[in-house]
């Protein structure tokens, strides 16, 4: 849910036959008549559903995740859980939905791109959207920065998570938050 901010019902609903393991991609049918969409999983995300998949064997139809409401109780215990074992009261504040906030909020500071984070959402409306992605403070971003002065030495920098900025002198300028 924190990685593709899907809905507790979306991820009860997904089965096999909704994840491309050889590409990365899950293909999410959205709740709340909302517009499906397909995602790409990160590395790690992908090897745990790898895992589960092969462990499970399920038939493609069979849901690979439980209920929204077991999810909900099953979060409570680890919310609890994690409270008792550092002390810190306020990780029970923490709601299962959150995550979905969660996802939003940092892909919006990732790409201040609004329309991004409604598409991956799976919103029709961009109000529903303005909801999830709370106020970021984009005045406090701090960045790495990286020069290239070929095809070469630019490569990297962007399979890296640079962003070109400008070129000057023949020398092409990145950036990256930090």
């Amino acid at each position: 849910m924190k990685d593709c901010g899907l809905r507790p019902i979306e991820l009860h609903h997904l089965t096999s036959e909704n994840i491309d393991i050889e590409q990365g991609i899950v293909h999410i049918r959205s709740a709340k008549h909302g517009s499906p969409r397909s995602l790409k999983l990160k590395s790690e995300t992908l090897a745990n559903l790898k895992l589960l998949v092969g462990n499970l064997m399920p038939n493609l139809t069979e849901h690979l995740f439980a209920s929204p409401e077991r999810l909900a109780k099953n979060w409570r215990e680890e919310r609890l859980r994690a409270c008792g074992e550092t002390g810190n009261p306020e990780l029970l504040k923490i709601r299962l939905y959150d995550l979905r906030h969660f996802y939003a909020t940092k892909l919006y500071h990732s790409t201040r791109d609004i329309l991004r984070v409604k598409a991956n959402l799976g919103h029709r409306s961009i109000q529903n959207t303005l909801r999830y992605t709370h106020i970021v403070d984009f005045r406090e971003d701090e960045y790495y920065s990286a020069t290239a002065r070929t095809i070469e030495e630019a490569k990297p920098l962007i399979e890296q998570g640079f962003e070109y900025v400008t070129e000057i002198d023949g020398t092409k300028l990145f950036r990256k938050r930090k």
